[in-house]
C-alpha cells in the first residue's frame, strides 16, 4: 500500500512539472500582457461647410386661374387637360352671338355720330362765313360751334362703346394668360359661366423653373450671426434637395428670396429656393427637405461619431492615442453633426489618432497597439452609428 502511494505522488509531481513547462513565457515572467489592439482614425483639419436640413413644399413659379370675363354658354374647349399651353393660346370659346349683335349696334351708333358731326361741322363753317360777311349774328355762330363740339363728343362716346363691344367679343375666346401646364377643366361644353365667377375654369402652372419654400428658425439664424466662430456665407449658394422617398434630386438650386418677416406664432422665416425642373419631376405640393448651407467653419476637425462618447454629465468625450501609444481622454467642444461626423472646434487637433473601435477594452493611460482603420470599414461603421448619432445631435444642439 505504501508502495502505491509513493508511485502516485511521483506521477503527480511529473504532471506539475510538465504543466509548468508548457505555460506561456509571458505568464512565467510575471503575467505581462501584450498591448491591447485598437482601431484608430488619424484626424485632419479642413474647412467645413455647415448645412441645415430644412423642410419645405414645392410651389409653382407662376400660377394663373383662368376665369371668364364675359357671360355666356361654353361652346368649345380648345386644349388638352394636363398639356402644355402657350401664353395667348385659345382655351375656351363662349357663344359670341349676343356680343356680335352688341358690336354691330356700336358700329351703327358710331356711324350715326360721325354723320351728325359732319353735319354740325358744315353748319359751323357756314355760320362762320356768314359772320365774316356780317350776315349772321354772333349767337348763331356760337350755337353752331357748340353743336359741333357736342357732335365730336358723341363720336368719342360711340368709339368707346365700339371698343368695349370689341373687347367683350374678343373675350368670348378665353386665352391662356401665361405659359405653363394646364390643369383639369372644371367646366364642359354647354356650361353657363359668368364674369368673375369664383370657380376657375382651369389653372395654369409654370413648373420650370419651380420654387421650394422652406422655413428656418429665426433663433437659429440669430445664433449663427452672433456666433464667435469664423463663419462665412457659402460662396456658390447652391442647395441640394432630398425627395420624400429619400432620394437626392439631380439638380441643385439657389436661394431666390427670403421673406423679411418672422411669423409671430411659429418664429420661422420663409426662404424661397429656385430649382430647374426640365422634366417636371417636381410638382407643386410635394414635401421635400433641403440641405441649406449655413456657413463655413475654417480649420475644423471632423471626428467620426463612433469615436465620440459622453460622460455622466452628457459632455462629449473621445479617447486618443498619443505618440507613446498611450491612451488619453479628451473633452470636446462639438459644434454640430455633419453627416456621419461631429464638427469639433476644440479638444482635438490635426494628427490626433482617435479610437473608433475597442473603446470598451481600454482606459486612460493604457498602452495600446493602434491600427489605422481602412476607408471602406469606416463607411460601414459610420452607417451603423448613424441612428444613435442623431440622438446625440439633439443633445449637442441643446448645449
Amino acid at each position: 500500500m505504501l508502495r502505491g502511494l509513493t508511485r502516485n505522488l511521483r506521477l503527480a509531481t511529473v504532471a506539475l512539472v510538465t504543466a509548468a513547462a508548457t505555460l506561456p513565457a509571458a505568464a512565467q515572467q510575471g503575467g505581462e500582457r501584450p498591448p491591447q489592439p485598437v482601431t484608430v482614425v488619424t484626424l485632419e483639419a479642413s474647412d467645413v461647410t455647415l448645412t441645415s436640413t430644412l423642410p419645405g413644399r414645392v410651389a409653382a413659379s407662376g400660377v394663373a386661374q383662368v376665369r371668364p370675363q364675359v357671360n355666356g354658354i361654353i361652346t368649345e374647349r380648345l386644349f388638352e387637360e394636363g398639356a402644355e399651353v402657350e401664353q395667348g393660346q385659345a382655351l375656351y370659346r363662349i357663344d359670341p352671338a349676343v356680343y356680335e349683335a352688341t358690336m354691330a349696334a356700336a358700329e351703327a351708333s358710331l356711324a350715326q355720330a360721325e354723320a351728325t358731326l359732319s353735319s354740325a361741322q358744315r353748319d359751323a363753317d357756314r355760320q362762320e362765313e356768314l359772320r365774316q360777311r356780317n350776315v349772321a349774328s354772333q349767337q348763331n355762330l356760337d350755337d353752331a360751334f357748340a353743336a359741333r363740339d357736342v357732335a365730336e363728343a358723341a363720336v368719342k362716346v360711340a368709339q368707346a362703346n365700339l371698343l368695349s363691344a370689341e373687347i367683350d367679343l374678343e373675350r368670348t375666346t378665353i386665352r391662356a394668360p401665361i405659359s405653363g401646364s394646364a390643369g383639369l377643366s372644371e367646366v364642359t361644353k354647354g356650361a353657363l359661366v359668368t364674369s368673375g365667377q369664383s370657380t376657375a375654369l382651369t389653372t395654369i402652372r409654370q413648373l420650370d423653373p419651380i420654387y421650394v419654400d422652406v422655413t428656418q428658425s429665426a433663433a437659429e439664424m440669430l445664433r449663427w450671426r452672433r456666433s464667435g466662430m469664423d463663419v462665412e456665407g457659402d460662396g456658390n449658394g447652391l442647395v441640394a434637395l432630398t425627395l420624400a422617398d429619400g432620394e437626392t434630386y439631380e439638380h441643385t438650386g439657389r436661394l431666390a428670396a427670403a421673406e423679411p418677416y418672422v411669423n409671430e406664432q411659429t418664429g420661422v422665416i420663409v426662404l424661397r429656393l429656385e430649382f430647374p425642373n426640365p422634366d417636371q419631376f417636381l410638382l407643386p405640393g410635394m414635401y421635400v427637405q433641403v440641405e441649406m448651407p449655413q456657413g463655413i467653419v475654417e480649420n475644423a476637425i471632423l471626428a467620426p461619431q463612433e469615436g465620440v462618447t459622453r460622460d455622466r454629465r452628457g459632455r462629449p468625450m473621445a479617447m486618443v492615442v498619443n505618440a507613446e501609444n498611450a491612451v488619453e481622454t479628451r473633452q470636446l467642444t462639438v459644434q454640430r453633426d455633419q453627416g456621419n461626423h461631429w464638427v469639433v472646434t476644440d479638444g482635438l487637433a490635426p494628427g490626433d489618432r482617435i479610437i473608433v473601435a475597442g473603446l470598451q477594452k481600454v482606459s486612460e493611460g493604457m498602452t495600446v497597439s493602434p491600427q489605422e482603420r481602412a476607408a471602406d470599414a469606416g463607411e460601414e461603421a459610420a452607417g451603423a452609428a448613424e441612428e444613435p448619432a442623431a440622438e446625440d445631435a439633439a443633445e449637442t444642439a441643446t448645449e
